[in-house]
């Protein structure tokens, strides 16, 4: 296009700028203009007055007769995910973050194609499933989600799949900047659903183990993390994720990063209060955006001739929507001669009482704002009689930058206990390191989010640490806080077998890795638009007196392969190309198992390459996880972090659940006999196992893995572990014997990370003058110089595991880190990262 063109074309656009700058004046000067006239004041009121009649000012009531269960990690819980899919019938309502079309939900993909998620969802759009998606619309600036390139992949599966993307952030009335819709819900048929804190996107499936390392050299079909899905973000965040093939990171050189979380999986009658959630805000959306006739608007499923007391009733769009929308069967509040068809079975289902909150508002739901998840926290909070596992907290006052108040909550939970001298412990498991890429000391958001969490803990005058001794007690005595970590050795000695094999083939080890992600893609490239080569970041050795901000990456140019079955060749003459040298069947590509109760040990893992080649193959990283609650008796779970982005209700829009099971477990409480719910105790001593290595190893090999009932969705039961010698070690939260089992093992995997790899955060730097001097002039996530390889091993195999002590001392001699000019209310963007 020349200049000339250029010129028209700008010009031929201006009156839509104009317009669009038009409409964003509108939203500024007039925000509450959805809510002024009669008619909408009269609509507010009826959703305060349903609000109010709930517990926790909900708009949803609690309910009964629903069957719920936890599923710890990706692996698990995305095959639950991929049953209660297949089994739709009529109807899927997705509500994500992020969510990847290409996304595989049963693994190895090798073994299971057909559980791509875009091929079953276009599967079940074929079988007349009628499927609506809402995604996130990120900030193209700042975010590499890609909701394009989701909207564009799932539309052009089928003509059943409708993908709308919200909000818009520039040029609009509802123009937002900083939130985000953050809930992670499906619900299918109205009769079963999925809520918690993972989204269904690269880099969310994982097993128990963990494993850092995915390195198959002689049989890549063994992958797990194809492409993109292969990631760490402190090293690198996702890049171009409409191209899958393009994964960024080394695999040979960079340890992915590991995904903790836990989700539900639901059968019951609260479903219809997640397709209330689903349905409002498709409704709202579609009314602001997408006035086309293939986008529906949606009936509530709600049978109110037979549940005339029910909340619904007085919705005030209830009456319209029914008169206008599509409307989907529900299978609860049901006619006498009603039959429910298989896969599903009429009411009751289970024993759990359930009730849906949620963080919602004008821009993300229409609604003024709801803010029913911070009740339910800050409710159960004071409720809690002796103890609570929780995530990531924020804030103990309400002045300052920070507003929410469930630190609040347990600072004057923990100091009525110790007030009335009982027992009570507080156990809060956080992410060590916020999950972006780059150096602590220079990025400002790393060092914001880090911050945010040292003036929550133990600094800056009002922290939750600080508040209890000036009530008079000692704050380890009742909280304490925690990180997890994970360890690996990446299966690609590079002189001895990978060198190698490159010569032998004629295909380099970069080559095979992007020709297996094209591989497994399948035929989506066509035309003269599709890539032609993709770059490779490859970490170089650090130098001495180099600072890990400095650390440089060679970018290697891979050219994309030309068609599937140039892929699939290529792959095939890289694995042949060991057939003259050796196998490599004995040795393991991840050893990450080891953490756990495997029935080998670390020392009896053989290796064919070189000492030296070895003592580079381990690796560490943090793990991500989600903040997940505990409270003994009722569980609080969903996509919700404990900051103000989630809690406050006019920021991130989220959904969760507050969970009672009627089933009770006879236990102990501190030695005393105590009645415990199923789903909170069963939960609660899971990931105490998972955390403690008091679990098997979740080895995924072949298609021939047997599948347990923790990866079969809701109403089928988790198998009853209670009983068990790993389960009584965790049964008792307040005994003397399983606080020093967690705090002992969380102090030994300190120490041993510490010697073997120096991370940080540590208790070893206490200023930004011995942050330089105390890091390895190592790549990323490698062991330090001075250790030698038999010392290596004998640490690393003493880690049980994941749980690590939280540093309270890591730059606690630097004042400005959590009292600088940020925490004056002076930085407009603080409220992006808390």
């Amino acid at each position: 296009m020349n200049f000339f063109d250029k010129v028209l074309d700008y010009a031929e656009r201006l009156p839509e700028g104009i317009e669009r700058t038009r409409d964003q004046i509108i939203g500024i000067i007039d925000p509450n203009r959805r809510h002024d006239n009669p008619e909408e004041k009269l609509n507010d009121e009826l959703r305060a007055q349903i609000n109010a009649s709930h517990r926790f000012d909900s708009f949803a009531d609690q309910r009964i007769d629903n069957a719920i269960k936890w599923h710890i990690d990706g692996h698990d819980y995305m095959y639950a995910l991929s049953e209660i899919l297949d089994g739709a019938k009529e109807c899927i309502f997705i509500l994500d973050w992020w969510l990847t079309p290409e996304l595989y939900l049963r693994r190895p993909p090798a073994d299971h194609p057909e559980w791509r998620l875009d091929r079953l969802l276009q599967r079940k759009a074929r079988q007349g499933v009628k499927i609506y998606v809402i995604v996130y619309k990120e900030v193209t600036q700042t975010m590499s989600m890609n909701s394009k390139h989701t909207k564009a992949a799932l539309e052009a599966l089928h003509p059943n799949i409708a993908c709308m993307r919200h909000p818009d952030h520039i040029g609009s009335k509802d123009a937002v900047e900083f939130w985000s819709h953050h809930e992670k819900l499906v619900v299918v048929d109205n009769h079963r659903g999925c809520v918690g804190g993972l989204d269904i996107c690269l880099g969310r499936w994982d097993t128990h183990n963990h494993p850092l390392a995915d390195v198959h050299p002689t049989d890549w079909s063994r992958t797990l993390f194809p492409g993109q899905d292969y990631n760490n973000a402190r090293v690198l965040d996702f890049q171009h994720v409409d191209n899958y093939v393009s994964n960024a990171v080394s695999i040979m050189e960079t340890p992915r990063m590991p995904w903790h979380d836990v989700h539900m999986t639901i059968c019951g009658s609260v479903c219809l209060d997640l397709s209330q959630h689903f349905i409002e805000r498709w409704n709202e959306v579609k009314r602001r955006k997408v006035r086309v006739p293939q986008f529906d608007w949606l009936a509530l499923p709600h049978n109110v001739a037979l549940s005339p007391n029910e909340a619904v009733v007085r919705h005030p769009h209830r009456e319209k929507w029914h008169q206008m929308g599509r409307r989907f069967r529900q299978r609860f509040h049901l006619e006498e001669d009603d039959k429910v068809e298989p896969p599903y079975t009429p009411p009751p289902h289970g024993q759990c009482r359930v009730q849906a909150v949620r963080s919602v508002c004008d821009w993300s739901n229409g609604v003024l704002t709801e803010h029913s998840i911070q009740n339910a926290y800050i409710q159960l909070i004071n409720e809690a009689n002796h103890f609570i596992y929780i995530g990531n907290i924020s804030n103990t006052r309400e002045e300052g930058p920070v507003k929410n108040q469930i630190a609040k909550a347990i600072v004057e939970r923990i100091i009525k206990a110790a007030r009335d001298d009982r027992k009570f412990k507080v156990i809060v498991v956080i992410p060590e390191l916020p999950g972006f890429a780059g150096d602590i000391k220079d990025d400002n958001a790393l060092k914001i989010i880090m911050a945010a969490q040292y003036r929550t803990i133990n600094r800056g005058g009002h922290s939750i640490y600080e508040e209890i001794r000036k009530a008079g007690f000692e704050p380890m005595d009742y909280i304490r806080f925690y990180h997890l970590r994970s360890y690996d050795r990446i299966n690609a000695p590079q002189k001895s077998l990978i060198s190698q094999m490159e010569a032998n083939s004629g295909v380099t080890f970069y080559e095979a890795q992007i020709a297996l992600a094209r591989q497994w893609e399948g035929p989506r490239y066509t035309g003269d638009d599709a890539p032609k080569e993709v770059f490779i970041k490859v970490p170089q050795p650090a130098q001495e007196g180099m600072a890990l901000s400095q650390t440089k990456m060679k970018l290697q140019k891979v050219a994309l392969p030309a068609s599937y079955d140039d892929a699939v060749n290529i792959v095939r003459r890289f694995e042949k190309g060991s057939d003259d040298i050796r196998g490599d069947e004995d040795v393991s590509d991840s050893v990450s198992q080891h953490r756990l109760l495997d029935r080998t040990r670390l020392s009896d893992e053989i290796w064919y390459g070189s000492e030296a080649e070895e003592r580079d193959a381990y690796v560490y990283c943090c793990m991500s996880l989600v903040p997940t609650a505990n409270f003994i008796e009722k569980i609080h779970m969903g996509s919700a972090n404990l900051n103000d982005r989630s809690q406050k209700g006019d920021g991130d829009s989220e959904i969760a659940l507050v969970v009672e099971d009627g089933d009770m477990v006879r236990t102990t409480m501190d030695g005393h006999p105590y009645m415990a719910a199923r789903f909170a105790a069963t939960l609660r001593r899971k990931l105490f196992r998972e955390h403690l290595g008091l679990i098997e190893p979740q080895n995924v090999l072949h298609s021939t893995e047997n599948v347990t009932s923790f990866m079969r969705c809701a109403p089928e039961p988790n198998d009853d572990e209670i009983g068990t010698r790993e389960d009584n070690a965790v049964a008792d939260p307040l005994a003397d014997s399983t606080l020093e089992l967690w705090n002992r093992t969380a102090r030994v995997n300190r120490e041993i990370f510490t010697e073997v790899f120096r991370p940080v955060p540590t208790n070893l730097v206490r200023s930004w003058s011995a942050y330089e001097s105390y890091l390895p002039k190592v790549k990323t996530g490698h062991v330090v110089p001075e250790i030698q390889l038999q010392r290596i091993k004998e640490r690393l195999s003493q880690v049980r595991g994941s749980v690590v002590e939280c540093p309270l001392d890591f730059l606690i001699d630097d004042k400005e880190f959590v009292e600088g000019i940020d925490w004056l209310g002076l930085n407009p963007t603080l409220p992006i990262y808390i």
